[in-house]
C-alpha cells in the first residue's frame, strides 16, 4: 500500500465514532458559558496562540467556535472587522456583553454550527478555529474553513487524543478510546494538497484551573459522563493530595497550532 492510498479522513471518521469522548450539545455549552467566561480570558493559551499569528496584511478575521471571545476580543483591537461564529447562543450573548463592556464595536456574531450552511458567512483575510474542531468529518470542516479564508487559516487541535490525563484515568481505573490526534489533521491537509505548519502551545490543566474539589470533579464529569460513588471518592482523595503550590509540566495541556495559506494563493 502506498501513502496516497490511505484515506486519513475515513480513519478519522471511524475513530471519531468510536471514541469515548462524545460531542456536547448546544444546551451544554450554553450552560458552561458563564463559568468559561470567568477563567478563559486569563489563560496562558491566549497569548501563546495569538503570538503565532502573522497579521501583516490581515484586516479581517472569522473566529469559528469563538466561545466567549477570548481571542476575538483581542484581535478586534488590531483588525478592522471580526466575525465570531458559534452554535451556542449563550456563548455569543456573553461575548457581545464583553465587547460592550470593553467598548469594542467592530465585532459581529453569527449563530451557526459546523453543519449549517455557511453561504451567508462572509469571507475574511484570516480564519481561525481555536480548540473548536470536534467535528464528525474533518475533511469537510477543513475545506469549509479554507473556503472562507482570503489569505490564511489557523486552527488548534488537542495533542494526545484524550481530554482526561492518564494519571486521572489510572486513579479511576478507567480505560477510554481516544479521539483522533492532531496528526490526522496534518495528513488530511496533505491529501488536499495543503502543506501546513505546526507549532505547539499550552493551556492550564485541570488541577491548575479548578480551585475546589467540586469544580474539579464536575470537570471530569463533563469529559467522561456520570461517575459512580467510588469514582467520586477516588477523585476526592486524589484532589486532596494535589500540591497546588507546585505545578509541573504535566499539569499543562498541549495543543497543536496548525496553519496554512489559503489553497490557491
Amino acid at each position: 500500500m502506498k501513502y496516497e492510498d490511505i484515506d486519513f479522513n475515513e480513519l478519522y471518521v471511524k475513530q471519531k465514532e468510536l471514541t469515548s469522548f462524545k460531542a456536547k450539545g448546544k444546551e451544554a455549552w450554553d450552560e458552561k458559558a458563564p463559568h468559561m467566561n470567568k477563567r478563559v480570558h486569563n489563560s496562558i493559551y491566549n497569548e501563546q496562540f495569538l503570538s503565532l499569528l502573522n497579521l501583516d496584511g490581515i484586516n479581517s478575521s472569522l473566529d469559528v467556535g469563538c466561545g466567549v471571545g477570548n481571542l476575538s476580543l483581542k484581535l478586534a483591537n488590531t483588525l478592522d472587522e471580526v466575525f465570531c461564529l458559534d452554535y451556542s447562543s449563550g456563548m455569543l450573548e456573553i461575548l457581545e456583553q464583553n465587547a460592550k463592556d470593553q467598548n469594542i464595536n467592530n465585532i459581529k456574531t453569527i449563530n451557526k454550527s459546523w453543519y449549517d450552511s455557511w453561504e451567508d458567512v462572509p469571507n475574511t483575510d484570516l480564519v481561525i478555529a481555536s480548540r473548536s474542531m470536534e467535528v464528525k468529518d474533518m475533511k469537510e470542516a477543513l475545506l469549509k474553513l479554507n473556503d472562507k479564508a482570503n489569505k490564511k487559516v489557523v486552527i488548534s487541535f488537542k495533542k494526545g487524543g484524550t481530554f482526561v490525563s492518564d494519571e486521572i484515568l489510572d486513579v479511576l481505573q478507567k480505560e477510554v478510546i481516544k479521539k483522533p490526534d492532531y496528526i490526522y489533521v496534518i495528513n488530511i491537509l496533505y491529501s488536499l494538497g495543503i502543506n501546513a505548519s505546526v507549532n505547539f502551545v499550552q493551556s492550564e490543566g485541570r488541577s491548575t484551573i479548578y480551585t475546589s474539589k467540586e469544580k474539579f470533579i464536575e470537570s471530569i464529569k463533563w469529559s467522561l459522563g456520570e461517575l459512580s460513588n467510588d469514582d467520586i471518592k477516588a477523585l476526592e482523595d486524589y484532589y486532596k493530595n494535589i500540591d497546588l503550590s507546585s505545578k509541573q509540566e504535566s499539569e499543562y495541556v498541549q495543543w497543536a497550532v496548525i496553519s496554512w495559506d489559503k489553497k490557491g494563493n
